[in-house]
């Protein structure tokens, strides 16, 4: 079973001086994996810029860089394009238990872009967080697969928090998050990746769209009135990465259309750069995600 998906997304940006010397890297286009196709579609700038690079990171994310070497009072980034997303399922549950997971995973020589190796440590928004590995150590049992702890923690994360779009900041950590018990899809995923690193299941972010109009007789979700984020875990070789949306206690499946993967949101920010600039500035995103 498959659905097509007419995508649209837009970040704006209106400065009170006008910039200069802009730079930006943009993370906005939809990855092709086995279980979704870019099938049209491509990132633009209004205006257009004086130097454009499109590449793909370490990660496999593509990522377009830009500059703007004159003065600018207001930039447009877009995307528009059409996905197509197929439904994945995990049958039975063939994942290594928690105790294994650690030996399975040291026996891994592989570093390249999907290694679970880079998801189990520390990285720029993840951090050792005692209080978040007791909450984790609370949600599992001894003798537990990786893939059902792994369950346990998004139901348990999605019980005790509040979606709460006022709550936090993009800048709010995820400590912060749990101890209000409130805010969005980008804490509740830092939150849950922390969780499951203190357990030694190796988790990974991933940012991306969800579906804004729900099938007929099914609640909208939390989250898709911008760019969404949800988590990706490692639970043993004979499974690989299975993929946990927290924020409304479901599977990743046909309701979501992922960007870019990494170890937290500072590898998959859909915009960040630096620009030359007295005063402040306005952000808004639109986000369309309208089924075919």
């Amino acid at each position: 079973m498959s659905q097509t998906y007419d995508i649209t997304l837009r970040i704006s940006y209106r400065y009170d001086s006008p910039a200069a010397a802009h730079r930006a890297m943009l993370r906005m286009l939809p990855r092709n994996l086995p279980e979704q196709q870019l099938l049209t579609g491509r990132v633009t700038a209004d205006p257009a810029p004086d130097y454009r690079l499109d590449d793909v990171d370490f990660f496999g994310n593509p990522v377009t860089e830009l500059a703007h070497e004159r003065r600018l009072s207001e930039i447009d980034f877009r995307f528009e394009g059409r996905v197509r997303r197929h439904r994945t399922t995990v049958g039975l549950d063939l994942s290594s238990g928690l105790a294994t997971l650690p030996h399975e995973v040291a026996q891994i020589a592989d570093i390249g872009q999907a290694s679970p190796h880079h998801f189990l440590g520390g990285s720029p928004r993840i951090s050792h967080q005692p209080e978040i590995a007791a909450f984790a150590r609370e949600c599992v049992s001894s003798g537990m697969s990786a893939l059902a702890a792994a369950d346990a923690v998004s139901l348990a994360l999605n019980e005790l928090f509040d979606f709460d779009p006022g709550a936090t900041e993009v800048t709010t950590t995820a400590i912060e998050a749990f101890r209000a018990r409130r805010g969005v899809c980008q804490d509740i995923s830092h939150v849950m990746i922390t969780a499951l690193r203190e357990l030694g299941i190796p988790a990974g972010y991933v940012s991306g769209f969800l579906r804004t109009i729900p099938p007929e007789g099914q609640p909208r979700l939390e989250g898709a009135d911008a760019m969404h984020a949800w988590v990706r875990a490692w639970v043993g070789g004979d499974t690989g990465w299975v993929e946990f949306d927290p924020t409304n206690a479901i599977r990743v499946g046909l309701d979501h259309v992922t960007v870019a993967h990494g170890r937290d949101y500072s590898d998959v920010a859909p915009a960040k750069g630096a620009i030359r600039t007295e005063g402040s500035h306005e952000t808004t995103h639109y986000v369309d995600v309208v089924p075919v």
